[in-house]
């Protein structure tokens, strides 16, 4: 039985169940035509701050990682090369990925910081002093360039980028020959295969190899700024901030490996 209190109330029909207004068709139509909700990932624009917040998480958890690949070396003398296969294989997902993911990006940050603070170790106990000279080259390489892209001096073209990307595999290819020479070149082969065992003038393959591939890493960090700034002014999605991020890490940590092993050789 329905309730007097609703049946007596107009907005009840009379009938105790609740009178739903028929809209018109203008009210349809002007419903039709209200913007949607804004989306809050959409509200929220990439920012040079938040990639530079971001930016130092993850180089925090690379440095995180480096102590222990440091400290474990003489206990686990092999972890960091897992952790530098593991590295390896997170940096390809990250790269063909379509959209950033910051727990994939921190666990390469972990793994590839194991291995550095691992290969760091083993180089410091060859050449003592060397991990602190690559490690201001590195910051050195990476202030300047920051500092030419960021007074106009420096800018990402076109044309600058193909032969980048022509030089790229180049070297890529070469280092792979290098590879193959070093494990398969017997145990007179020089421990740096051509990079060592081949001269131009008097000088060691490797340094001046060395001295181009350090070159290439700092148009790639003109790339990565170049990418930040266009997000920046193009307002793209703010999730995008760990996508500048890890590229800067894959440009610095290339960077920091060849400065160490340039001065290795230079030092041999």
């Amino acid at each position: 039985m329905a309730n007097p209190a609703f049946s007596t109330n107009p907005a009840f029909n009379g009938k105790g169940t609740p009178a739903v207004p028929t809209p018109s068709a203008e009210q349809l139509q002007t419903q039709f035509e209200l913007p949607a909700a804004p989306d809050p990932a959409a509200a929220a624009p990439m920012t040079v701050d938040g990639t530079v917040r971001v930016s130092l998480a993850t180089f925090g958890v690379l440095v995180a990682g480096a102590a222990i690949g440091w400290v474990t070396l003489p206990l686990v003398p092999f972890l960091w090369i897992g952790a530098g296969v593991v590295g390896f294989v997170l940096a390809l997902v990250n790269i063909f990925k379509r959209e950033p993911s910051p727990g994939l990006i921190l666990g390469y940050a972990a793994a590839q910081g194991v291995f550095l603070g691992g290969i760091s170790a083993f180089y410091e106990m060859q050449w003592p002093g060397i991990i602190s000279q690559a490690v201001l080259a590195t910051l050195s390489v990476v202030g300047v360039t920051l500092a030419l892209f960021a007074s106009g001096k420096v800018r990402a073209s076109a044309k600058a980028t193909k032969v980048f990307l022509i030089a790229m595999v180049g070297y890529l290819l070469f280092s792979v020959i290098n590879v193959f020479v070093m494990i398969f070149g017997g145990a007179d082969a020089n421990p740096w295969g051509l990079r060592g065992s081949v001269e131009l003038f008097g000088i060691p393959l490797g340094l001046i190899l060395g001295v181009f591939a350090v070159l290439l890493g700092a148009y790639s960090l003109v790339l990565d700024f170049d990418f930040i700034q266009k997000g920046v002014q193009n307002r793209i999605p703010k999730k995008y901030q760990w996508t500048g991020a890890f590229g800067i890490m894959v440009t610095v940590i290339w960077l920091y490996t060849e400065i160490l092993r340039l001065l290795a050789i230079a030092r041999r």
